[in-house]
């Protein structure tokens, strides 16, 4: 397999503070907005985030976990809540550390794929993150917008 066959990352750079865009990833009531497999998501129990793929309707449960000194944030993902698996993860880097200038940073979507994640599934997830990471760089600047 090849590096493309094991891990994805979806980039963009915003026009937001690194900590507002962090803020926002690590929201678990955000997620159903932007994350086309667990769109229209709730906050359950114990921590839990429950949707539904845009795909097939399949149930998604995703538990976020947020590491506020590093900026990223875990999503450990699946269809039960016992056995969920981390599998993708959120990086904010401050501007100015890609130098943008404090008011801006560069946000990252990572995805590696599970051994038994056939080429249609991950075509799916790639494709989805591409996506999101343009929904996820517009949020985030509304809310730094103030809407």
């Amino acid at each position: 397999m090849t590096s493309s066959d094991l891990v994805h990352c979806a980039a963009t750079l915003s026009a937001a503070p690194a900590e507002l865009a962090f803020a926002y990833l690590a929201d678990p009531s955000q997620l159903g907005s932007w994350a086309l497999g667990c769109w229209g998501a709730k906050p359950g129990a114990g921590g839990l985030v429950i949707g539904r793929s845009l795909y097939d309707g399949a149930p998604a449960v995703v538990r976020v976990v947020p590491d506020p000194d590093r900026l990223t944030v875990d999503f450990e993902v699946g269809d039960d809540p016992s056995r969920l698996a981390r599998r993708i993860m959120a990086r904010v880097v401050p501007g100015g550390e890609v130098g943008s200038g404090p008011g801006h940073s560069l946000v990252l979507l990572l995805a590696w794929r599970p051994a038994g994640m056939d080429d249609e599934r991950w075509h799916r997830l790639v494709s989805s993150h591409e996506v999101e990471i343009l929904l996820l760089r517009c949020r985030i600047e509304s809310k730094a917008a103030g809407r």
